[in-house]
């Protein structure tokens, strides 16, 4: 039986991380063949005093440093030949370990990426935010090979992870530091699939606002991403090509209508712009709508926000890129 450390990321998770490591204690899987280890990312709140009520579950502690330092230090400690990761407000499915595993059984592979489902449905966001993943997911489960990782559900060869020196830690919240492991790793020719078997239920930012502002987040970090890696801006297994040109035509729009205060004209492209970018999103919301009415109505005006949001963080993104340049050189 495959050996396996599941480790487990923690900051302020006092509300969360009961139920996470509650399911990971009843695992399918033989419980002498994997260990639970959680890496305390200096919260202030008690989660560490729920850590320590699970006999069976490793607590290890740092300052805090941010997720990808903590996973780091959790592979270090780590027993087992397959390091699996997931987010303290994620609950594992009771197959998990066993699903995530068994792709490694073909010794070619040495990273897994699994899958969600959405754990807070009575709110509509959530649900969006849950319909939109599921759409990546159907992507990748298409393709042989992937090359995209993220860590509420994923499973690394640790020769492999060390090898790699695992995250990167100049990423300091949980956002591109996973994708950037799993780009380094495909682009030296080792494999990565896709396990749609093994799932994590997981709550979706359940507001507008938090939803946004993710996207804002992921948009900012995704610059120093795709600066590490511009070669994979336009091709690689998560984001469809269509999100570059929603946010771009979106970007435009908001040129052209902030012109048109010297200009009217202006106006014209920019609404006619916008018009183009409202129809880029019915093929997705008609889906979405055949699944669930109210989310598929409200999906439209929900997409050019997340493409505003997401503009806005790239932009956040360029200026303090451009920032910390500056500043270096003097």
């Amino acid at each position: 039986m495959i050996k396996v450390s599941v480790i487990i990321p923690a900051y302020n998770a006092e509300n969360v991380i009961d139920k996470c490591l509650s399911s990971l204690l009843k695992q399918n899987y033989p419980k002498k063949s994997y260990e639970i280890i959680v890496v305390d990312d200096g919260s202030t709140d008690s989660t560490k005093e729920i850590v320590k009520k699970f006999k069976k579950v490793k607590l290890i502690e740092q300052k805090h440093k941010g997720p990808a330092a903590a996973r780091n230090l959790g592979a270090k400690h780590a027993k087992g030949d397959i390091l699996l990761f997931i987010d303290a407000d994620c609950i594992p499915s009771k197959n998990w370990i066993k699903y995530m595993v068994e792709p490694f059984k073909n010794k070619e592979i040495v990273a897994v990426q699994g899958t969600y489902k959405t754990l807070n449905k009575e709110s509509l966001i959530a649900r969006f935010a849950g319909y939109e993943i599921e759409e990546r997911h159907e992507k990748m489960k298409k393709q042989k090979y992937i090359d995209f990782v993220g860590t509420f559900s994923a499973g690394y060869r640790k020769d492999i992870f060390l090898k790699f020196n695992g995250f990167d830690e100049n990423f300091p919240e949980a956002s591109g530091e996973d994708a950037e492991l799993s780009f380094r790793i495909s682009k030296a020719g080792y494999k990565i699939v896709f396990q749609p078997k093994a799932f994590v239920f997981h709550r979706h930012p359940d507001t507008l606002f938090k939803f946004l502002k993710r996207k804002f987040s992921h948009a900012y970090w995704r610059i120093y991403l795709y600066k590490k890696h511009s070669e994979k801006f336009l091709k690689h297994s998560y984001t469809p090509k269509s999100v570059y040109l929603q946010i771009g035509l979106l970007g435009l729009v908001c040129i052209f209508l902030l012109l048109s205060i010297w200009n009217t004209t202006f106006l014209t492209y920019g609404i006619f712009l916008l018009s183009i970018n409202f129809l880029l999103t019915l093929p997705f919301s008609i889906r979405i709508f055949r699944k669930d009415k109210a989310v598929g109505i409200l999906s439209p005006f929900i997409l050019i926000l997340r493409d505003f949001s997401s503009g806005v963080g790239i932009i956040f993104g360029l200026i303090g890129y451009l920032y910390k340049k500056l500043k270096m050189k003097h």
